[in-house]
């Protein structure tokens, strides 16, 4: 039987990296799942948009916690990646990719 597969919108991914927890991305990861889920945005419990998963390091340590988003927008690829990610911002980032909307600048660093 092959493998289910869920179309998505877009992928947030969250540094748990050592550097990025002791900025506090475990909160921001507990508080993120849990937002996804309540506001059905995440497709794996209730069919939402978004895939959302933990990573290793994404390169910058000393500016954590760290947020990277890929989406197709427009035929390509577009990617925004985010340094000292709060709840806030990162449920604008989530939120814009649900809604096909702009990625938010704040916080933003990398290619645009």
């Amino acid at each position: 039987m092959p493998a289910k597969y869920f179309k998505t919108s877009g992928h947030l991914l969250l540094c748990l990296n050592n550097n990025c927890r002791a900025r506090g991305a475990d909160l921001l990861h507990v508080a993120l799942t849990n937002a996804l889920e309540n506001h059905k945005l995440a497709y794996y419990k209730t069919g939402g948009s978004l895939r959302f998963t933990t990573s290793g390091c994404l390169g910058a340590c000393g500016y954590g916690p760290i947020l990277a988003c890929y989406r197709e927008r427009n035929g390509t690829l577009e990617e925004g990646w985010y340094e000292n990610v709060t709840f806030p911002l990162a449920m604008k980032v989530a939120r814009a990719i649900h809604e096909e909307g702009d990625l938010p600048d704040e916080q933003r660093y990398g290619p645009k």
